[in-house]
């Protein structure tokens, strides 16, 4: 695993805990954070030992986003190729958490825009606080709402009218509304040790299982019926020759919880 320089990254038992910590900012990210998170989330990929994770900002604000002076000011001076090498990594931050087999969940508190709202955006799972504002603000720095797989993404967990609305005016959805619109799970207050239970929950099912079930939700959505179906049929076998399977049905037959191992 990476030393992060640029956020805080802990471990409590099988969850791993990201923290964006530059309170003072409410959080904003740097080239530099990008590229951490990025890293982080590959090197995931291949960690079996961390079995869900939850993504938080400190101070109580999630993320503001890329820092104007730090970001937006230097963007301006660049070339062409500098800028689409920028915009391609902060793509890889969204693919890489999608590719990594554990459930993110997103404990959402404060201000959350921007490349903040896509981090959000592309967790799993989303508890909110009742103060979270979240917000797409591409456009107020003369940007597409097209960042970062916006308009891919916010459309399946809001309604295409929904994100439009959102991606075109940069307005802020505040907690009940996005609890009524489907971006947030629940609110509650506190948030973090709300997400760290539903983390742990997470991680003490059976993962091999959760991971498979992220990876359809995703690659499903590009396919018809009929190849899903085909899909899922298929990921169910190779899930039937888990361990975990086996444990569930004699767990079942004994009368006792399962304990699964994500084998």
């Amino acid at each position: 695993m990476i030393e992060p320089k640029h956020f805080r990254w802990r471990v409590e038992g099988r969850v791993g805990v990201v923290t964006l910590d530059r309170p003072e900012r409410k959080n904003p990210l740097t080239f530099e954070s990008y590229a951490e998170l990025r890293d982080l989330f590959r090197a995931l990929e291949r960690n079996r030992e961390l079995r869900a994770l939850v993504l938080c900002g400190a101070g109580g604000n999630f993320c503001s986003g890329g820092d104007v002076h730090e970001i937006i000011g230097p963007l301006t001076k660049m070339t062409m190729p500098q800028r689409l090498e920028f915009t391609r990594m902060t793509g890889d931050v969204v693919k890489a958490m999608l590719h990594c087999p554990q459930p993110i969940v997103a404990a959402v508190e404060g201000v959350c825009a921007g490349a903040g709202a896509m981090l959000a955006l592309f967790s799993d799972l989303r508890i909110g606080a009742p103060d979270a504002k979240v917000a797409f603000l591409f456009n107020r720095v003369g940007l597409a709402g097209a960042d970062m797989g916006a308009c891919a993404m916010l459309p399946r967990v809001v309604g295409q009218g929904r994100a439009a609305e959102l991606l075109y005016t940069g307005r802020t959805m505040g907690a009940e509304e996005g609890l009524a619109w489907g971006f947030f799970n629940r609110i509650v207050s506190p948030v973090l040790p709300a997400a760290l239970e539903l983390a742990r929950t997470l991680a003490e099912g059976p993962t091999f299982a959760h991971a498979m079930t992220k990876k359809m939700l995703y690659q499903e959505w590009a396919v018809g019926l009929d190849e899903a179906i085909e899909m899922e049929a298929q990921a169910q076998a190779i899930c039937m020759q888990t361990n975990d399977f086996r444990r569930a049905y004699e767990a079942f037959a004994a009368k006792r919880r399962p304990a699964f191992e994500g084998d």
